[in-house]
């Protein structure tokens, strides 16, 4: 087969499964195959479809379908390396498998690995002072290299913790990868404030505890924004910033405009890019 290059106008046109990079750097998966990774992306594709087709047990928690021949067909193989990948899933911890049973497809509820980070460690007491002390999990170091990224409030000596501290250190370990903020600070030196904004204002998203979440005027459940966030990389940060600098209108909401920008920016920055393009080349310019 003879396959064509890539262009600049081309970068965006195919659709992917997006496999979390954390999937490849934490320990935990460590021995974790990579067809079951792959496995995973698929599986975790799917969460999007099912909250729009309102798969939602009685708890409020999302699940999937996904017959074993859908996994056969996605990746290829027989039906017993599928049935191994997802005894595999299953044994790790990623998906719980539920029966229904009256010949009705099994639930497959993905599981949300981004477990708190900061965890507050067993506690050791001093039998001497009758005290206990808790002592909290170091930082990675790739965190603490950008103090303008790290909430420097956090230190192992800080004395509680909450669950909801813990979570947002574990989506802002999260984002901090996926969306390559240390790229994305040398690489636009002089916009470090911006990322650090956009930074924050997507974990106070994803983070938030109501059930929907405004878009453009729009109401919108607040795990589709969630799920829409979870799939932006440095790529779409950059779009971002590009449409701020390229505004010219007066913004009374800087945060809703930005949160909306990001909202959309999965759908909308293969337009723009060939538009660009489409300008470019009927004025000669390539």
């Amino acid at each position: 087969m003879n396959f064509d290059y890539f262009y600049s106008e081309q970068s965006e046109q195919f659709a992917f499964y997006r496999i979390p990079k954390l999937l490849y750097t934490d320990a935990r998966f460590k021995g974790m195959s990579s067809d079951a990774k792959t496995l995973y992306g698929l599986l975790l594709d799917r969460v999007s479809l099912s909250v729009k087709n309102s798969w939602v047990d009685e708890q409020g928690r999302i699940f999937v379908y996904c017959t074993l021949e859908s996994v056969e067909a996605a990746l290829g193989c027989a039906e017993q390396k599928a049935l191994k990948l997802l005894s595999e899933l299953e044994t790790i911890g990623l998906i719980e498998k539920k029966r229904q049973g009256l010949g009705k497809p099994n639930r497959i509820y993905v599981k949300n690995f981004i477990e708190p980070r900061l965890s507050l460690l067993q506690n050791s007491e001093n039998h001497g002072s009758g005290t206990v002390k808790l002592s909290v999990q170091e930082p990675r170091k790739s965190l603490g290299n950008n103090t303008d990224i790290n909430n420097t409030d956090f230190s192992n000596t800080y004395p509680f913790i909450s669950e909801e501290m813990e979570e947002r250190e574990s989506y802002r370990q999260y984002f901090y990868e996926q969306l390559q903020v240390e790229y994305l600070m040398k690489s636009n030196p002089y916009e470090r404030d911006r990322i650090s904004e956009i930074l924050e204002i997507i974990l106070d998203t994803v983070c938030s505890k109501r059930s929907v979440i405004r878009i453009a005027g729009d109401d919108k459940p607040s795990e589709v924004v969630r799920s829409r966030l979870m799939k932006l990389d440095c790529s779409h940060i950059e779009f971002v910033m590009t449409g701020l600098k390229e505004n010219s209108t007066k913004v009374r909401n800087i945060k809703q405009y930005i949160l909306a920008s990001l909202y959309n920016a999965p759908m909308t920055i293969s337009n723009y890019y060939q538009a660009l393009y489409n300008n470019d080349h009927a004025n000669g310019r390539i």
